[in-house]
């Protein structure tokens, strides 16, 4: 107990004492709870191993947090998360008749729903969840789950056999004796939620043999009608009888009822915080759409990715398809800030200037030092000093550039798409200082992208674009249908300034053309021009020619995205009409 003092004892449990302790180190409060091994028999005993087994293998904002156990006077001492908000059980019954708002609720019930997906995840089954072992923050306002002393891993099977839990909160199959798997838990979440919205247990008798004939018939009182239907029906879909018809954790997140509130939950990485957030559903960009992965943040951070899962590419562990938003459950807890998709692969960025890549590896475009594909988010090492701020995926390639306007690039660097040639000064390279492909983030090499301080880039198929700080616009890579901006459609691996264009703000690349946006809302495009690329009836240009907006109103252009041959502009008026009296 040399790293330990003992404040007092705050609850005794299943299988020992749970005391409040002071951290010397940090003076940090913590719980310790402290098992006496040897007066246990031999199934409590794994039941203790159990847990800190368990806890070992979770890390997520809404759990409790494991930090160490050791053995102290024969008995197994487990240090955890302290959380000095009481239980739900206490905060529900302190409400006395009084209901929640649906809000409230909800925003309860996400957070248990996000730690328990966590928990599945991890093949693990908590198979006692209740409103006794979900715990609050000091605010009362971060829920978190405790008490995994009779979780079960599956390792190599989908269900699980001894009945163990709550009476109160235990599944129709458990009653009967049949194998369960995750879908019990879910239905002892729909008895927290049922808990929450009636301040009441779903199911209470005077003895077990009443209480298990009304689990087994499925009858509870309805909640109160003041509750949306939504949040009704889901009660009822998680209580369902049969246990292939209650929802999916990943069903249930992507409800709509669901999505607002996982939205409006803010995790600050750390310490856990939440606030408020009314700001309206925003896509994933900056940042060009993939071929196959449309990707959702939202101010919490939170990222979702849904379509095609083929490479790995939507980040939930596996391949399948995805036909609903789905959040990506392995960077729950971090800040994402910006996101964006390649052909097959993703980055993203976070507040804390990390940066995240997974999907197809070919050509090293992860920038991880290997081709491996991945179809879990992994961090990509960059220099400690390297302030990522936005990512850019092309086809095959990636780039990251930092707060101070430099840049880093991996991939296939063909025609020299990411600067990353040995290139002092304007002369071509010879062929000992082209780069073909890197499979690490790497410095780009061309002069001027690696002494001029770069505000904006974006990534073509086979060219790419550079905006300074100054103003000025590069282009570098392939000029197979002018989209570099030459007068003549030469092949040249040095970047090059487009000498008519001056204060641009914003510049990006589609599969074959180029725009630039200047500082008074000016649009210039260049390159192929078949299909409408250029936004001209003409067809290629291999010089930037402007395009002529709405004659009849003048917009100033927000964002600008290129994708193979299209173009999207976000624009605002640039005079706002008055309002009419």
């Amino acid at each position: 107990m040399e790293k330990y003092e003992k404040i007092q004892v705050v609850g005794r449990g299943a299988f020992g004492i749970v005391h409040l302790c002071r951290r010397r180190s940090d003076d940090a409060l913590v719980i310790l709870k402290e098992i006496p091994v040897e007066q246990m028999s031999r199934d409590e005993r794994l039941a203790a191993k159990n847990e800190c087994q368990v806890l070992k293998l979770l890390n997520h904002p809404n759990i409790i947090e494991y930090y160490e156990n050791f053995l102290e006077d024969k008995s197994l001492m487990v240090a955890m998360e302290y959380a000095p908000g009481g239980t739900l059980a206490e905060y529900i019954q302190k409400r006395y008749n009084s209901l929640l708002d649906e809000d409230t609720i909800l925003h309860f019930f996400v957070q248990i729903l996000l730690a328990l997906y966590h928990v599945h995840n991890k093949l693990i089954l908590h198979r006692d969840l209740k409103t006794q072992n979900i715990l609050l923050d000091k605010h009362q306002m971060v829920v978190k789950i405790g008490d995994f002393g009779i979780s079960k891993i599956l390792v190599s099977k989908s269900k699980a056999y001894t009945v163990v839990g709550t009476p109160c909160y235990i599944s129709p199959e458990l009653c009967e004796g049949k194998p369960y798997n995750q879908k019990s838990d879910i239905w002892a979440l729909g008895c927290v939620l049922y808990e929450l919205a009636s301040l009441k247990r779903a199911f209470e008798a005077a003895n077990l043999p009443a209480l298990i004939l009304k689990i087994m018939s499925g009858t509870f009182a309805p909640i109160s009608d003041r509750y949306s239907p939504e949040l009704r029906q889901l009660v009822l879909t998680m209580l369902n009888l049969d246990p292939s018809k209650r929802p999916q954790l990943n069903e249930i997140m992507a409800l709509p009822i669901c999505i607002r509130p996982l939205f409006n939950l803010y995790t600050d990485v750390g310490s856990v915080k939440m606030r408020r957030i009314e700001k309206p559903l925003s896509t994933g960009a900056p940042g060009r759409p993939g071929a196959r992965v449309p990707v959702r943040t939202r101010d919490r951070g939170i990222i979702m990715t849904f379509g095609s899962g083929s490479n790995g590419c939507l980040g939930h562990g596996n391949f399948n398809d995805v036909t609903q938003p789905k959040i990506v459950e392995a960077l729950l807890g971090y800040e994402l800030v910006q996101v964006s998709c390649g052909a097959s692969h993703v980055l993203a960025v976070t507040n804390e200037r990390e940066v995240f890549a997974w999907g197809r590896g070919d050509n090293g475009r992860l920038g991880l030092g290997t081709q491996d594909t991945h179809n879990c988010p992994q961090q990509v090492c960059l220099p400690a000093e390297f302030e990522a701020q936005r990512v850019v995926c092309g086809v095959d390639c990636s780039m990251v550039i930092s707060s101070r306007g430099c840049i880093m690039a991996c991939g296939s660097n063909r025609f020299n798409k990411l600067g990353l040639d040995k290139i002092p000064a304007a002369d071509e390279p010879d062929a000992a200082n082209q780069v073909e492909e890197v499979h690490s983030f790497s410095p780009v090499q061309s002069a001027p992208l690696n002494t001029d301080r770069i505000v904006y880039i974006d990534i073509g198929t086979a060219h790419s674009v550079a905006v300074t700080e100054a103003g000025r616009c590069f282009t570098f890579g392939s000029n197979q249908h002018g989209q570099m901006g030459y007068s003549s459609r030469r092949s040249s691996r040095v970047p090059y300034a487009l000498p008519g264009l001056q204060d641009i703000t914003a510049a990006a690349c589609g599969d074959a053309f180029t725009l630039a946006v200047g500082s008074k809302g000016e649009v210039y495009t260049w390159g192929k021009g078949a299909r409408g690329r250029l936004g001209r009836k003409e067809v290629d240009c291999v010089k930037p020619n402007p395009v002529q907006l709405d004659e009849n109103h003048q917009f100033a252009v927000t964002s600008v995205a290129c994708c193979h041959g299209n173009t999207l502009l976000a624009v605002k008026p640039l005079f706002e009409e008055p309002l009419s009296r």
